[in-house]
């Protein structure tokens, strides 16, 4: 008699496992990327997020990082002070939040940031380029679902 615990016929009906797969596939890829640049993709992520958000606006704070990255906020604080402990970002005080530091690249943290952010595009654009013109389709799709489950 057939097992009724699973809702779908085949394991490529299920979206979620789908997006399992994908995502460890993609993340061996992007980590075997960022070892040339002795970066986790946290470590990345955090950097690249670092000089996103200071091109937009003045002080960024962990808290901002956190938000923009999706990485909890205690993850974001360890990865802040090993990035601290490389050398590619500071902390200062904020000057009108007491209890928050403000983050900002050092000049070495701005230079491997830019270095790995062509890695890890270049990286994306051929691990991506197999679904070629749906690439807006699928962006829209991830931002939807990014979105409603905030």
């Amino acid at each position: 008699m057939p097992d009724k615990s699973f809702s779908v016929k085949n394991a490529d009906d299920s979206s979620g496992f789908l997006l399992w797969q994908v995502t460890a596939i993609w993340q061996r890829g992007i980590k075997k990327a960022l070892d040339v640049h002795n970066l986790t993709h946290s470590q990345f992520v955090l950097l690249a997020s670092l000089l996103w958000l200071s091109n937009q606006k003045g002080d960024i704070t962990q808290i901002d990082l956190s938000s923009h990255s999706k990485i909890d906020p205690m993850t974001t604080s360890t990865v802040l002070r090993t990035l601290q402990t490389k050398g590619l970002i500071a902390r200062k005080e904020h000057s009108a939040d007491t209890r928050a530091k403000v983050i900002q690249l050092t000049d070495a943290g701005i230079s491997i940031t830019k270095l790995a952010l062509k890695t890890v595009e270049t990286f994306d654009k051929d691990f991506f380029s197999v679904i070629k013109n749906k690439r807006n389709d699928f962006n829209e799709i991830v931002v939807q679902l990014i979105k409603e489950n905030k």
